[in-house]
C-alpha cells in the first residue's frame, strides 16, 4: 500500500444593472477548454515544492491555463518528477536544482520566471532578491504573487527597464478610486453560488474548487470559478481578485462585483468561489469577507484530518469540521453541503475510514477531490440543489 502525497496547494469597473433576466438555451451550453498555453515559464519553489508554502507552484503544476510550465526549481527535490511528488502521477515536468539547470533544460530563455511560494512574511528574502534579479538579467519577465510589489522597488524597476522585461505584481489591487463597495446586488444573481472554505490556510481549497468546477462542466452543468487569491490569477482565472491585498472596506464589494461580472459574462448555472484562510483562524479575515461578499447558497468545507495544528502556527490546534461548520452557519445564512478531505500524511485506507466516519458524524456527503471519483463532488452539489439535475439532463439532449 503506498502513501498518498500531500494535496496542498489563488475586472472591469463598469456599472451593471440588476436584476438579471438572462435565459440560456441548454443546447448552447458548452465547456470551454483553452488550448495548451504557448507562453513558457519556470517556477521557483526552493525547498517548498509539495509543501504548504509552495502552494502556488503546486497549483501551477496541477492546472495552468496561462503558462506552459517547463520546470520547477527546488534543489531539495531535484531529479524528481513534479507530478510524482504531488500526486504519484508523473507529468514530465522536471524538478531542477537551480536557474542554470532550468535554462539548460528549456533550451532557450523562457518567457516568464514565476515566484511559486507564499511565505508568511509575504516578502522576498535577500537570497531570493538576487535570484529574481538574475532571472531579469537573463531576459525573463517576472510573475510575483507576494504582498511585496516589485514594481514599487527602484532596484527591480531599473533592472526590468534595462532588460526590457515586465514585472507582474499579481496581488496589487486596482487604484483606490476604482475599488467597488458592496451594494447587495449579489442577491439578484439567479444562479447557485457555492463557496469552498476550509479549516485552515493552505489546505487545498483552490484545488478542490478547480476540480469541482471542471467536474460540473463535464456533467453538463455550466460552472464558472471565481478565484480569490494570487495563485488562481496566475493560473489564468478569468474572474478573480486577490482579496487579501484589498483594503478591508472594499473586500466584499470587490468580490461581489467580480461575481456579478462572471454571471453577466458567462450565464452559468453555478458559480464556485475559492475560499481563503478559515473563518475560525485569527490570523486571516478573508473567509468572513467571502461569506459576506458572495452570500453563498452552500459551502463545501475542506479539512485535513492529520493536521494537528494550524499551518505556520504550531501553538494553535486545528478546529474540528463540526466546530467550523457551526461557526460558518452561525455567521452566515448558508448551509455546509459537504466536506472534502485533504489527504496529507494519510494512507488510502485511512481516507476511506475518514470519509465513512465524517459522513456518519456530520450527516453530509464527504469525499476527496483528488483520490475519489469527481462524480462524488457533483453528487454532493446535486444532493442540495436537485434542480441542477434538470439542467444536466437538458444539456445532454
Amino acid at each position: 500500500m503506498t502513501k498518498v502525497q500531500n494535496i496542498t496547494s489563488e475586472g472591469s469597473s463598469k456599472v451593471i444593472n440588476l436584476p438579471f433576466t438572462k435565459v440560456v438555451d441548454p443546447a448552447a451550453r458548452t465547456t470551454l477548454r483553452p488550448e495548451k498555453p504557448a507562453t513558457t515559464a519556470i517556477v521557483y519553489c526552493e525547498a517548498n515544492f509539495g509543501l504548504p508554502d509552495g502552494k502556488t507552484a503546486n497549483g501551477l503544476v496541477r492546472h495552468s491555463e496561462k503558462y506552459k510550465i517547463l520546470s520547477i526549481i527546488d534543489s531539495q527535490n531535484a531529479g524528481l518528477d513534479a507530478g510524482s511528488v504531488l500526486d504519484d502521477k508523473p507529468n514530465a515536468i522536471p524538478i531542477l536544482h537551480d536557474l542554470n539547470a532550468a535554462l539548460e533544460h528549456a533550451g532557450s530563455v523562457p518567457d516568464y520566471f514565476i515566484y511559486g511560494m507564499a511565505p508568511a512574511t509575504g516578502r522576498l528574502s535577500t537570497a531570493e532578491r538576487a535570484i529574481v534579479l538574475d532571472a531579469i538579467s537573463r531576459g525573463m519577465n517576472i510573475v510575483n504573487g507576494l504582498h511585496e510589489f516589485l514594481n514599487d522597488d527602484p532596484e527591480f524597476v531599473a533592472a526590468s527597464e534595462a532588460a526590457d522585461v515586465k514585472i507582474l505584481d499579481i496581488r496589487k489591487p486596482r487604484p483606490k478610486n476604482d475599488l467597488r463597495l458592496f451594494t447587495g446586488r449579489i442577491k439578484d444573481i439567479t444562479c447557485r453560488r457555492i463557496a469552498v472554505l476550509g479549516t485552515d490556510c493552505a489546505i487545498g481549497k483552490r484545488t478542490t474548487a478547480n476540480i469541482l468546477t471542471t467536474a460540473l462542466n463535464e456533467q453538463g452543468i455550466k460552472a464558472v470559478l471565481v478565484t480569490t487569491g494570487q495563485t488562481g490569477k496566475i493560473q489564468g482565472s478569468l474572474y478573480g481578485v486577490a482579496l487579501d491585498a484589498v483594503p478591508s472596506q472594499f473586500c466584499c464589494g470587490e468580490l461581489e462585483a467580480t461575481i456579478i461580472e462572471a454571471f453577466e459574462g458567462e450565464s452559468p448555472d453555478v458559480i464556485v468561489i475559492e475560499g481563503q484562510g478559515a473563518l475560525s483562524h485569527p490570523a486571516f479575515c478573508t473567509s468572513a469577507f467571502i461569506l459576506r461578499g458572495s452570500v453563498p447558497d452552500g459551502v463545501i468545507l475542506q479539512h485535513a484530518p492529520r493536521r494537528s495544528h494550524r499551518c505556520d502556527f504550531e501553538e494553535m490546534a486545528m478546529p474540528t469540521p463540526r466546530s467550523e461548520i457551526d461557526l460558518i452557519e452561525a455567521f452566515s445564512d448558508t448551509k455546509v453541503i459537504g466536506l472534502t478531505i485533504n489527504h496529507e500524511h494519510m494512507l488510502d485506507m485511512e481516507v476511506t475510514a475518514a470519509i465513512t466516519a465524517y459522513e456518519a458524524e456530520l450527516g453530509i456527503p464527504v469525499s476527496d477531490a483528488l483520490t475519489r471519483p469527481t462524480d462524488h463532488l457533483v453528487d454532493m452539489v446535486l444532493a442540495s440543489f436537485p434542480e441542477l439535475a434538470r439542467t444536466q439532463v437538458a444539456a445532454t439532449k
